[in-house]
């Protein structure tokens, strides 16, 4: 190698690095963010989704959906691709027949996973994912057309969004035995994210153009706000606010925890996934239609960068540098 080849390779090695699942590239492409360069991109099967990673950041798991969009017509994907973060490739394919339509995803402290079949409504685990060849566990969630869910950091508690039951569902991941929870919270709930204490649910109903915070134990709502717009997204930011995505309006709002509203931003592009560095007041917004992810400081709510990807960019996890 090269000294100016060298020298690129561990400049690379210690930059922040996002992880894009790009839906309509049907890719996961890895950008170096200080420069935007993208640096690598694994190939998958038609229509990727959602993505997490693990502790260790070794592994990344995406869902196998499918198809574009929800609603879109078709049987979709039945697997979790596994993403060799370090070596940037497809590790291999988890085949989870007869549960199609794999969406929502996500992985509790014990690097367990968990992926959603919005086909079957039915909550999947995995309890050694790095080596799992099928899921080791499944739970029903009792909605209907069943398409993200949060997960408590331990793994015991996960809520699960129906886009046409138009419910949350209460689920315990690892006890079958347990019926699950269901409440309504408004019309379309699709994201939600549990606060820091976890004793409450913050979920965006998409029709009714609302935020509500429900009790995490009963599902019972405690406060509902029409906020206008159509809420894709909602992110707990610290122990006083939330980030709140709105796909009709093309904007980011900051809400405090009791559902009041602080500051807006006006994004270019339809921003449909967000991404939060682990140590820096930074986010990572994914932008429909541009083709691009703009990066936010959340401190004063202002893009302050930014860089191109390939089509339809949406779910990413940050891996800051060494």
């Amino acid at each position: 190698m090269s000294a100016s080849a060298l020298g690129a390779a561990r400049a690379a090695e210690a930059a922040d690095v996002l992880v894009v699942v790009e839906k309509s590239s049907h890719a996961v492409s890895f950008y170096d963010v200080s420069s935007g360069r993208r640096l690598r991109s694994v190939g998958l099967p038609d229509y990727p989704h959602e993505m997490v990673v693990d502790s260790h950041r070794r592994f990344a798991y995406v869902g196998h959906y499918g198809v574009r969009m929800s609603s879109t017509v078709g049987e979709g994907g039945a697997a979790v691709f596994v993403i060799d973060l370090v070596e940037r490739s497809l590790a291999r394919t988890i085949d989870t027949r007869p549960f199609n339509r794999i969406h929502g995803m996500g992985i509790d402290r014990h690097d367990r996973l968990y992926a959603l079949s919005e086909e079957k409504a039915v909550l999947l685990g995995f309890d050694t994912p790095a080596t799992d060849q099928a899921p080791t566990r499944a739970v029903p969630t009792h909605g209907v057309k069943t398409h993200l869910f949060t997960l408590s950091r331990d793994g015991e508690r996960a809520y699960a969004t129906g886009l046409l039951s138009h419910t949350v569902s209460l689920v315990r991941p690892h006890d079958a035995s347990v019926p699950p929870l269901l409440a309504t919270p408004g019309q379309l709930p699709e994201s939600s994210c549990l606060s820091r204490d976890e004793k409450t649910l913050f979920v965006g109903a998409r029709k009714s153009s609302s935020l509500v915070a429900m009790d995490a134990r009963t599902l019972k709502v405690r406060r509902s706000r029409k906020i206008g717009g159509d809420p894709l997204r909602v992110y707990t930011l610290d122990d006083e606010r939330l980030l709140v995505t709105d796909i009709a309006a093309n904007t980011l709002t900051v809400f405090r925890t009791d559902l009041r509203p602080l500051r807006s931003l006006q994004l270019d592009g339809t921003p449909s996934a967000v991404s939060l560095h682990p140590g820096k007041p930074l986010a990572y917004v994914s932008q429909l239609g541009t083709n691009r992810v703009a990066v936010v400081d959340l401190d004063r709510l202002a893009v302050v960068g930014g860089f191109a990807t390939q089509l339809e960019p949406d779910s990413s996890v940050l891996l800051p540098a060494p």
